[in-house]
């Protein structure tokens, strides 16, 4: 889906929309638990980290990570391509490099970098999927995770490799590691855009599933009160 044609899709409030996304919501919703990655953080000292994915339109993916335990901050934004085309237009082009992606801040002593993952490629999105997610397509909405440094990259490439050794997906995961470029925040009015916007049609079809699916997968790690960035403009 084009970058406008998805906004104005998100900011709709159409009812009929939206009731005919909620009938249809719980078939998309995933229905088992992925298991957690073999190789994982050892105890850490440092309270804090950053890890940046991208897994298809940033709004769930945010809006996903916003309700973890140990998460302290995630911002939509743009990864993989240069400053100067980090815009919202632009990225939706399809050929800056960039991926629609999130940065997570968390506290590694609560919820572990493999933890991240293990909820990433069980409801955050199909890492199945090549350069789309649901409607939307293009490399912009690719399957990708940025180590942060050679911890995380051990740690992402042994569970891709658990992942598809053990025949998880019907299909092969096409999750690509990339270098950890800049990761640039995206527009104002991107952020908290699930929490700001549960009723329009976009959300309740491509997200809410997700999140009802982490609610119900991984109650260890729920907290009902996101953590938001704040942004509304």
């Amino acid at each position: 889906m084009k970058p406008t044609l998805r906004l104005l899709v998100g900011l709709a409030m159409i009812t009929s929309g939206v009731a005919c996304a909620r009938s249809s919501a719980s078939a998309l919703a995933p229905e088992r638990l992925l298991p957690p990655p073999v190789l994982d953080q050892r105890t850490p000292a440092r309270s804090s980290e950053v890890a940046v994915i991208a897994g298809g339109c940033f709004w769930g993916v945010q809006g996903i990570y916003q309700h973890v335990k140990g998460v302290t901050g995630a911002v939509s934004g743009y990864a993989g391509g240069e400053e100067s085309s980090a815009e919202y237009e632009k990225v939706g082009t399809g050929r800056t490099g960039h991926a629609e992606a999130v940065r997570i801040s968390f506290d590694p002593r609560v919820v572990s970098y493999g933890r991240l993952l293990q909820i990433f490629f069980s409801v955050a999105h199909d890492p199945t999927e090549l350069n789309r997610q649901g409607p939307d397509e293009g490399p912009q909405y690719r399957s990708a995770i940025f180590p942060q440094n050679e911890e995380q990259a051990s740690i992402a490439k042994a569970y891709i490799a658990q992942l598809s050794q053990a025949a998880v997906f019907a299909d092969p995961v096409v999750t690509t590691l990339e270098p950890a470029k800049m990761f640039f925040r995206a527009e104002g009015y991107h952020q908290d855009f699930l929490e700001r916007n549960p009723g329009n049609a976009y959300i309740a079809m491509n997200d809410l599933p997700k999140l009802a699916a982490f609610k119900r997968l991984f109650p260890d790690l729920y907290r009902a009160k996101p953590v938001l960035t704040g942004s509304s403009d």
